[in-house]
């Protein structure tokens, strides 16, 4: 419903969908949309809305998250009896989750979501796959893990879309689900309830949702189409993820199984579109590269999670080459930051390439504009959410840059995403947060920081104590 009087913010510099413009004026709804954008216009006399001094940006749209995973970030860093993986780190996560209830949930994604929008995202997709008791049995509301995150969202602020994982099996045969997945499985019967709720969670607070069937060795093709038959009875456009061709184990697991590739047979059994984002995708072969690509799928890519599991390098300059969307993603939260993560994308392939700005095309171009504006564009896309751009009919999601920090003094507004995203040097390049026009975060501090803190460290305690 459009406010009988919008709310006006008025930006000395901004990103818009159609490049850099000075003294710009914006009009939003009560429901943080975009109505009317003036560039070029003097501020109004007696202006009595709200005015951001410093340039502003897209906020960024984080796809992949497993909010839970952020409270033992940095806890499974130590050598193991074994040679380390993917695996003995789920092994070692399996054990932490057990001791999760509903308020630590809360709690943790409350805290997780807030340094979120202190680096920049204004969007998150929660891959949300913690549903039952310590037991493995059903609370007595089934979607009581999920209303969690929705409550963690509120307090924070951010947009959230809740993908509730579809997680049947341990492996492909199927296996059957082992000790340390008990908090995870439903059954078809059960996932489909689980969804009605989730529907309804959205809605109560104006908030979005999809499906993610977790991967191919968790759940079968009848599954999948199970799922996504059940999500779009409620919804045509909700979007679907799925990791996918993340470790060599998985990829050759799924090849002596079904005799093919992972992404080779999503795509002979099913049609990923648009409304679908692969996750991860590291293995790839040139052929399953053009495949997503054509389909307009997003990838997910969770650069620091994908290293910190040693998973592998994401193949970028293919993907690229295609026309391929993308996104990105903190996925385990061993880092929190959207300039990190792009970052570090960019620099795989400098050094694959032996040579530098290698995603960009043509003289003076901005390697930090093309990234941070093809992640926020790709993100918005996976999650189906008007985001990621500044434009009318979007929210009103910005991120305001410090003009007052070191990084960003002597440039001009073409070298700014550069400099934020690959001149890090300080930690206040960030002067202000808002999503959907209400301003979350300023000067660094979030606006509940005191409450969601404390509660973080409560929660923490107790777990430690567990």
């Amino acid at each position: 419903m459009t406010s009988i009087h919008p709310q006006q913010i008025f930006a000395k510099t901004a990103l818009l969908s159609d490049g850099w413009q000075e003294n710009v004026l914006f009009e939003h709804d009560s429901n943080g949309l975009i109505t009317k954008i003036k560039p070029q216009t003097k501020k109004p006399e007696n202006f009595s809305g709200k005015c951001i001094e410093g340039a502003v940006i897209p906020g960024m749209v984080n796809n992949h998250s497993h909010a839970f995973q952020w409270a033992m970030a940095g806890l499974g860093e130590a050598s193991g009896e074994t040679k380390d993986s993917f695996w003995t780190w789920r092994k070692a996560m399996y054990g932490f989750v057990e001791k999760i209830d509903p308020d630590d949930l809360k709690n943790i994604a409350s805290a997780l979501y807030m340094q979120m929008l202190k680096s920049g995202y204004t969007s998150v997709g929660e891959f949300h796959y913690l549903h039952h008791d310590r037991t493995g049995q059903s609370y007595d509301n089934p979607a009581e893990m999920s209303l969690q995150i929705f409550e963690a969202a509120k307090d924070s602020g951010i947009d959230v879309t809740l993908l509730p994982v579809f997680y049947r099996y341990s492996g492909f045969g199927p296996q059957a689900p082992n000790e340390g997945q008990k908090r995870f499985i439903h059954s078809q019967e059960a996932y489909g309830r689980l969804l009605e709720h989730v529907h309804l969670l959205a809605s109560e607070y104006n908030q979005s949702y999809g499906i993610a069937p977790h991967s191919l060795r968790a759940v079968t093709l009848d599954d999948i189409k199970f799922a996504t038959q059940a999500l779009r009875s409620q919804s045509k456009t909700a979007p679907v993820h799925i990791h996918i061709a993340e470790q060599t184990k998985e990829v050759n697991d799924c090849v002596a199984h079904y005799g093919e590739r992972p992404v080779e047979w999503l795509y002979n059994h099913l049609s990923p579109d648009n409304r679908w984002c692969l996750v991860h995708a590291t293995h790839m072969t040139d052929s399953e590269i053009a495949t997503v690509a054509q389909s307009n799928a997003v990838i997910s890519i969770c650069t620091t999670t994908e290293a910190n599991l040693g998973d592998g390098f994401f193949p970028m300059m293919d993907y690229k080459a295609q026309n391929g969307r993308w996104s990105v993603g903190s996925d385990s939260h061993i880092s929190v930051s959207s300039t990190e993560e792009l970052r570090w994308l960019e620099y795989q392939q400098r050094l694959r390439q032996l040579s530098r700005t290698v995603l960009v095309e043509g003289a003076h171009s901005s390697t930090g504009e093309w990234l941070w504006t093809q992640a926020a564009e790709g993100g918005a896309q996976s999650l189906q959410q008007p985001v990621g751009r500044i434009e009318v009919g979007a929210k009103a999601n910005f991120v305001e840059l410090n003009s007052d920090s070191l990084v960003f003094v002597g440039k001009n507004r073409s070298q700014l995403l550069d400099a934020f995203i690959f001149n890090q040097a300080d930690n206040n390049a960030i002067a202000s947060v808002w999503v959907g026009g209400t301003k979350v975060v300023e000067n660094g501090e979030h606006h509940s920081e005191q409450a969601i803190t404390q509660a973080f460290k409560q929660s923490m305690t107790e777990l430690q104590r567990a």
